[in-house]
């Protein structure tokens, strides 16, 4: 009996020994609480790969057809073509006036220089009395008309003997006087034409030569006009190539008139120019090749000498018919100094007299005349595109004296 409740007693302290270390570990648990579990990640299906062709969807017994049975679709109509964008045409070649009489046509513009030298002599010459105050006075007229000095004088002494040899000077007299000593003075005798003939297989060639702000490069221009009408085909040489737009500016002129502008870079070399346009002109079978050069200051000997160089290079395919100086009317005596050096560097044969149009300054054509001894063979009167005008003295003179 004694062993039986010895057993049984340690049973119960078992169990009570089991049950208290139960209760402990419960009440930790609840002192500390477990993280929540994390929220498990839904499972994302991806899409299935979209099928083509006959896969994209479960095949089906249907009746197929063949590739003949198959209509096309209607042909699309080509787009509409953008309609062509036309090239504009060249303008129309311009048709100078004819050189024959324009000097004539032109006497209006000219006639506005003779207040100081054709009406003012008239008026010293038709007073009562022809004292030495009134010779001193028609000298000073024309010595302001820069007729110079020596052909001044000349003039003087034979009006003055005319005028006392004649006794009465009624005005249609004295006019006729005038006229008459005028153009004695300015030489009628001369060989005023531009020659431009060349030789049998070779074009004439005229080199126009003088400085800047003379008009030189509208001078060429305007004598390709000349040329033009008077039925002769021409070629241009820009050999101006230190000016900017220089070349730009006579290829306009030449274009106006069919006249072809053989030019190079600008700042290249003058004489290569010049050549090529003579050897252009031979190719093409031209009747005139005209060279503008540059406008140098005739103070400046190193550029002199290159337009000397020009006229050499140029003289390679034939003799030059014409160099033809370009002269501002305006400019008085400072021409004739610039005549002079041009002449000394290359041999001018006639020259060309800008800006007479509204000056007093038509006496500079006797002038130049008597200091080159060449003559004035075209003169400008204008800015109008055939205000280039051969120079006939008995037209000149009637200009200036009026009528």
């Amino acid at each position: 009996m004694e062993l039986v409740e010895i057993v049984i007693l340690a049973v119960v302290i078992a169990l009570a020994a089991v049950g208290l270390v139960g209760g402990l570990v419960v009440g930790s648990r609840r002192k500390k609480q477990l993280p929540p579990p994390p929220p498990s990640t839904p499972t994302i299906t991806p899409p299935a790969e979209p099928k083509v062709g006959e896969e994209a969807e479960t095949p089906r017994d249907e009746a197929r057809r063949t590739i003949d049975e198959v209509s096309l679709p209607d042909a699309v109509a080509p787009a509409e073509e953008a309609p062509a964008v036309e090239t504009p045409a060249p303008p129309a070649l311009e048709v100078p006036e004819p050189t024959e009489g324009r000097l004539v046509r032109l006497r209006a513009r000219l006639a506005r220089s003779q207040n100081s030298l054709g009406k003012g002599l008239l008026t010293l010459l038709s007073r009562d009395n022809l004292d030495e105050d009134t010779w001193e006075e028609i000298e000073d007229t024309l010595l302001t008309a820069d007729v110079g000095v020596a052909p001044t004088q000349e003039l003087v002494e034979r009006l003055r003997e005319r005028v006392r040899v004649l006794g009465t000077r009624t005005p249609e007299e004295l006019r006729a006087l005038l006229r008459e000593e005028l153009i004695t003075l300015l030489g009628p005798d001369l060989d005023r034409e531009v020659r431009t003939e060349g030789g049998a297989e070779t074009p004439g060639v005229v080199m126009v030569v003088g400085v800047n702000g003379t008009g030189k490069t509208t001078t060429t221009g305007k004598l390709a006009r000349v040329l033009v009408a008077d039925g002769r085909s021409v070629v241009l040489g820009a050999a101006d190539t230190f000016r900017a737009a220089a070349a730009d500016q006579l290829q306009t002129w030449g274009e106006r008139v069919g006249a072809r502008t053989v030019r190079g870079p600008e700042g290249g070399d003058p004489a290569s120019i010049a050549y090529d346009a003579v050897k252009e002109g031979i190719a093409e079978g031209a009747d005139v090749v005209l060279v503008d050069t540059a406008g140098r200051l005739h103070t400046k000997t190193g550029l002199m000498d290159e337009l000397g160089k020009v006229k050499r290079v140029v003289e390679k395919h034939g003799p030059l018919d014409e160099v033809l100086l370009v002269l501002d009317a305006t400019t008085g005596q400072n021409g004739l100094v610039q005549a002079r050096v041009f002449a000394e560097v290359v041999d001018i044969t006639g020259i060309v007299l800008t800006k007479l149009d509204g000056t007093a300054k038509g006496g500079i054509v006797i002038a130049v005349q008597r200091e080159l001894g060449v003559p004035v063979k075209l003169i400008g009167l204008g800015e109008g595109p055939d205000d280039l005008a051969p120079f006939e003295p008995g037209a000149f003179v009637d200009a200036l004296i009026g009528d």
